[in-house]
C-alpha cells in the first residue's frame, strides 16, 4: 500500500502528534542545562525549578500591590477583549459577506473597499485608534476588529461564490426572494465555513491583542509580558507565552467541536470529500 493511502491508528497518531512537543521541550532542557552549567545566574533559559517558582507566584499567590492573582486577572482582561472583538468581527463579516456575495450591487459597492482595507497594516493604524478612541478598551477591541474583519468578509464572499448556483435558482423558482434565499439557503451553508475562517484568524487576533496591550494597558497577558521584559524576567515571560499558546489552542479546539456539533453534515461532507 502506498504511503499516501495509509492512515495512522489512534495510538500512532497521538505518538506522532506529541513527538514535536517532546523534542521542543527536550531541546529547551538541554540548552538550559548547558547555559546554567556555564552561568548559574543565567536568565535567558531558566531551569524548571525557576519556572515553577515564577508560575506559582503569578498563578497562586496574590500580588502584593493589587491583591490580584496576576495570571488569572491578566487572562480575564485579555480574553474579555478578544471575545468581544471576535464576536463583533464575526457578526459584521457574516452580514457584509453574505450581502456582498449574494447581491451584485452590494458587491460592487463594498468589495473594492474591503479589498483596500485588507491592504492596510492594522498595526500602522493603532496610533490613530488611540487618538480617536482613547487608550481604553475600545481601541484595543477596535484593532482586532479592524485586523480580522476584512479578511473574514473576503473569505465569506468566496464561500458564497462556491455555493452551487442551482440551489439559488431553485429557491427563486419556488418563490423565494433575496432575503429568504439569504436566510434559508446561503447563511446555513456559510456558517460552518465562517467557523473555519474564525479559527484561521485566531493567530492574527492574538497578535493584535498583544500588540495593543503592550503599548497601552494596565492589565492583560501582553501587558504583563512587556512589563517584566525590562527586568529580563524570562521565568515569567515563558510561562505566559506557553499559557497564551494553550488558550489559543483551546479556543481552536472549542470552535472545531462547536462546528462538529452544530453542523454535523459539514464535517461528514468534508470527510467524505
Amino acid at each position: 500500500m502506498r504511503l499516501i493511502n495509509r492512515r495512522p491508528e489512534r495510538g500512532t497518531w497521538l505518538l506522532l502528534a506529541g513527538l514535536p512537543f517532546a523534542l521542543a521541550v527536550g531541546a529547551y532542557l538541554v540548552a538550559s542545562g548547558l547555559r546554567l552549567a556555564e552561568n548559574p545566574d543565567d536568565k535567558l533559559l531558566p531551569g524548571l525549578s525557576t519556572l515553577g517558582s515564577a508560575l506559582w507566584r503569578v498563578a497562586v499567590e496574590p500580588d502584593r500591590r493589587t491583591g490580584d492573582i496576576l495570571l488569572w486577572a491578566d487572562t480575564a482582561a485579555s480574553l474579555g477583549r478578544l471575545l468581544v472583538a471576535l464576536g463583533i468581527a464575526s457578526l459584521s463579516a457574516l452580514l457584509v459577506g453574505v450581502a456582498a456575495g449574494l447581491v451584485p450591487h452590494v458587491r460592487a459597492l463594498l468589495s473594492p473597499f474591503v479589498t483596500a482595507v485588507c491592504l492596510v497594516p492594522p498595526l500602522a493604524v493603532l496610533p490613530i485608534l488611540f487618538i480617536a478612541l482613547g487608550l481604553g478598551e475600545a481601541s484595543k477591541v477596535g484593532l482586532i476588529v479592524l485586523g480580522i474583519t476584512p479578511f473574514l468578509i473576503r473569505d465569506l464572499i468566496l464561500r458564497v461564490d462556491d455555493l452551487p448556483r442551482q440551489q439559488i435558482i431553485k429557491a427563486q423558482t419556488l418563490g423565494a426572494g433575496t432575503w429568504l434565499v439569504a436566510i434559508r439557503v446561503v447563511v446555513p451553508q456559510v456558517l460552518p465555513r465562517m467557523v473555519d475562517a474564525v479559527r484561521l484568524s485566531l493567530g492574527p487576533a492574538w497578535l493584535f491583542l498583544i500588540s495593543a496591550e503592550a503599548i497601552a494597558a494596565e492589565s492583560g497577558l501582553g501587558y504583563r509580558i512587556f512589563l517584566v521584559r525590562r527586568f529580563f524576567a524570562m521565568d515569567v515571560i515563558l510561562p505566559y507565552v506557553a499559557w497564551i499558546t494553550l488558550l489559543a489552542f483551546l479556543m481552536d479546539w472549542g470552535l472545531r467541536k462547536l462546528q462538529g456539533k452544530a453542523f454535523p453534515w459539514y464535517e461528514a461532507a468534508r470527510s467524505g470529500s
